[in-house]
């Protein structure tokens, strides 16, 4: 949207496109820049596969890099060293057209380049010397260390309705009153936090304008049904067991479990009183005598959005084809907000005088928390296969999952459910290899495989 502002021409070919077709692509239209944008960890290795795949064809055209995944250091450590080429990550769209513009001025072309390598070359320097840096313990000497919790059966609460809950077309009107609105504008570039930003003296108007507009869009939206809502959420026994799985079982029997979700465990070396956290510290262990519980969701407001787009698109109407898709985005986050509350306080019902507004939902003022495959705590994406087996996700909500785990549509939220008043968020950070090892065989993975999916989290060369 942004380079189509300013009178560039730009081919979108969409998502989860093969690298075949973008390079072949490329060679057709004989495009002056390639751009790659990645949205999950997965798509990281794909264009560490295109840049190859570029230097192996004898490509010369400059590739730009962006997306919520990215970073200059991954594209400098793993994706500017395989390819000869101008590589150039951007951190936002707005500041893809300078780049832009040196890229496409023969003047400035060659110097560009070759300042932008020579940085990388820095970057990837740091990298490696934090890397070396960098102190483990061993994975026995983690689990030792995890977070101490004195597990009582007050803390352990038995949920109000048990086993899965599906909701089918999902009312848009009460969504949204659970909207944040802040990162809406980040979507279009415009950063300060919702209502200020309305206000702001340098991007206040523009504010005020793409806010005025999602209004009337999303009230079309409502009111025509443009878009359906589906939900899955579920909540079922489970212990922890052998320090990071958590076992799932089929009934309160808890003779058989129904599916197994691994957790990883921080080994970065910590200071005196501090904890290798686990997502399976905040569940009861099976040995504690305690009967836990863990819960599970999937959400998506996308279902009816490529009927929506096609359309925009047919009109050449670029601003409302982005514009849907932002409001979808949003959407789904409500969803899962709304989801959430429904779970503290009817579903589980741990929290059943909870009174909270949004802004108060939005900065997560609640006990329990959310996480999700992909995100910091749980960064491996292939545990969604786990979540949507457990909750039948497909079936009961149209949400598919792409090879490389991508949830379509996009705007979807899954993840899971943790009630312990100590649960909390954190990030897993690096892990050595002995870890890696130990989860791929709890996965029933070749080494190589684990490897793949854990990659932005090893701390050690594979």
């Amino acid at each position: 949207m942004v380079l189509a502002c300013n009178n560039y021409e730009i081919v979108d070919l969409g998502v989860m496109v093969s690298c075949d077709k973008i390079l072949q692509t490329a060679i057709d239209i004989n495009a002056d820049i390639i751009g790659l944008s990645g949205l999950i960890t997965p798509s990281l290795d794909e264009m560490v596969f295109v840049a190859k795949e570029m230097e192996r064809l004898n490509f010369k055209t400059p590739l730009i890099i962006g997306g919520a995944t990215t970073s200059r250091a991954h594209t400098a450590v793993k994706i500017d060293q395989n390819y000869s080429g101008p590589v150039v990550h951007v951190l936002d769209a707005s500041r893809t057209v300078p780049v832009v513009g040196n890229l496409l001025q023969p003047e400035q072309k060659e110097a560009y380049a070759k300042n932008v390598k020579a940085e990388y070359e820095v970057l990837r320097d740091t990298y490696l010397n934090r890397k070396k840096d960098k102190q483990f313990i061993t994975l026995p000497e983690a689990r030792a260390n995890k977070f101490p919790i004195e597990w009582r059966a007050e803390d352990v609460y038995t949920p109000k309705v048990l086993g899965t809950q599906v909701y089918t077309d999902y009312p848009l009107s009460e969504i949204v009153n659970y909207i944040d609105w802040t990162p809406f504008f980040q979507a279009w570039e415009l950063h300060g936090k919702y209502p200020k930003i309305l206000n702001d003296e340098v991007v206040g108007a523009e504010a005020v304008r793409v806010f005025e507009d999602a209004q009337v869009l999303l009230k079309k939206v409502v009111k025509e049904k443009l878009l359906q809502a589906n939900a899955v959420v579920g909540i079922y026994p489970a212990n922890t067991v052998n320090d990071d799985d958590m076992e799932v079982y089929t009934d309160e029997s808890r003779q058989l479990s129904q599916v197994t979700f691994r957790t990883l465990r921080q080994q970065g070396k910590k200071g005196s009183g501090v904890a290798n956290l686990a997502l399976a510290d905040f569940v009861a262990p099976k040995e504690s005598g305690l009967n836990d519980y863990i819960g599970g969701f999937a959400v998506t407001t996308g279902l009816g959005i490529d009927k929506l787009i096609a359309q925009y698109e047919a009109d050449h109407d670029d601003y409302n084809s982005i514009m849907i898709k932002a409001l979808a985005d949003r959407l789904a986050e409500a969803f899962a907000e709304l989801m959430h509350e429904k779970v503290r306080k009817e579903l589980w019902g741990y929290a059943p005088q909870e009174q909270l507004t949004n802004d108060e939902l939005i900065a997560e003022e609640y006990q329990g928390i959310r996480p999700a495959p992909g995100y910091p705590a749980c960064p491996e994406h292939s545990e969604k296969l786990t979540l949507f087996e457990l909750l039948q996700a497909e079936k009961h909500t149209g949400i598919t999952l792409t090879e490389s785990m991508a949830m379509y549509p996009t705007a979807a939220v899954s993840g899971m459910y943790f009630s312990h008043p100590k649960a909390r968020y954190f990030g897993l950070g690096k892990i050595d290899k002995d870890q890696a090892e130990d989860y791929a065989k709890r996965k029933n993975m070749t080494l190589s495989e684990a490897e793949r999916w854990l990659a932005p989290n090893l701390g050690y060369d594979n």
